[in-house]
């Protein structure tokens, strides 16, 4: 689908209106193992792209999520904060991290499509 690209750290941006939807993917899930604890960023906020913008503390480690795209926090999930474990039962769907209100279209053209993140899968 043209409106879901991917990043090489494993996230997925869902393009929606006017900005994306933000969160990662069933392959950073597994490797996570059981998500615990979940410190998402506030509604205004706004990050450059590669800065750091959600943490998640799984029962392995804690990650990092950083912001694929320049923007500005609409949303953020804020029912993952009583269960994180969304994140692990529905990563694209109901374990969403955040919307951003992006800055720049091409920071969303140039990332992985579909078969691209497959083929890095492998």
């Amino acid at each position: 689908m043209a409106n879901i690209k991917y990043t090489e750290d494993h996230d997925w941006l869902r393009k929606e209106d006017h900005g994306v939807r933000v969160g990662i993917t069933d392959h950073a899930q597994n490797e996570l193992g059981d998500i615990v604890f979940v410190e998402l960023p506030e509604v205004g906020d706004e990050y450059a792209k590669g800065e750091e913008m959600v943490v998640i503390e799984s029962v392995k480690s804690v990650s990092d999520v950083e912001a694929p795209v320049a923007g500005t926090v609409e949303e953020v999930n804020e029912s993952l904060e009583g269960e994180p474990e969304k994140i692990n039962e529905s990563p694209t769907d109901e374990g969403w991290l955040v919307k951003l209100d992006m800055k720049d279209e091409d920071q969303f053209s140039s990332l992985l499509d579909e078969s691209e993140y497959k083929d890095l899968l492998e």
